[in-house]
């Protein structure tokens, strides 16, 4: 029986620590597949293209909304962030448990395009150690690291719609929590009960 993938939304403020817990998560599970987001940001010094972000300049990302290429798209913090339509519905299909990062406008769009989908929000443990982690990262001016702390506040009002809340003050510890809402939900009866003989 090819059981239906799972679909796993991910948000969080910017600087909670979320590529490194998927990094760990990915590394930690054989099934985990990422949808790739485009944006209109630049790239980081680390981010590849493809394999973080799809890197478009604002025009190609108007034409991919006038072509419906995208699932859903929104603006954050002065840039672009959309879902390619074709490869999640691809990849669910073929049994693949898909992970998409995505911020909270969009999950409340992808939400309503798939319902059952779980969501996970992951939050730092105080606004201080946002702040210090941001810093930390040294890719961002003072000016956006006090935009990007107040987004997280307006951002955290929305935690409620989520199913599951992981707080990164230890990344092994929230390793292991996302692994586990993985696996559990997997294993729910709601997603189907195999049939054996």
């Amino acid at each position: 029986m090819n059981k239906k993938g799972l679909l796993v939304v991910v948000s969080a403020p910017a600087g909670c620590g979320k590529d490194t817990i998927l990094e760990c998560a990915f590394e930690a599970c054989n099934n985990l597949h990422y949808s790739v987001s485009v944006t209109t940001r630049k790239a980081r010094p680390s981010e590849e293209e493809g394999i973080h972000y799809f890197f478009k300049t604002r025009e190609e990302f108007e034409q991919m909304i006038q072509k419906k290429e995208l699932l859903e798209y929104t603006e954050y913090d002065g840039n672009f962030y959309g879902t390619p339509r074709k490869y999640i519905p691809e990849m669910l299909e073929a049994g693949k448990n898909v992970v998409l990062k995505i911020e909270v406008e969009g999950a409340e769009n992808i939400k309503r395009i798939y319902p059952d989908c779980v969501r996970v929000f992951i939050l730092p443990p105080s606004f201080e150690e946002l702040e210090r982690r941001l810093r930390k990262r040294g890719t961002e001016t003072e000016e956006t690291i006090k935009n990007r702390v107040g987004i997280a506040k307006i951002e955290m009002s929305f935690v409620k719609n989520y199913d599951y809340v992981i707080i990164n003050a230890d990344i092994e510890e929230a390793v292991k929590d996302f692994t586990a809402i993985v696996q559990a939900e997997r294993l729910s009866a709601k997603r189907g009960i195999p049939v054996i003989s």
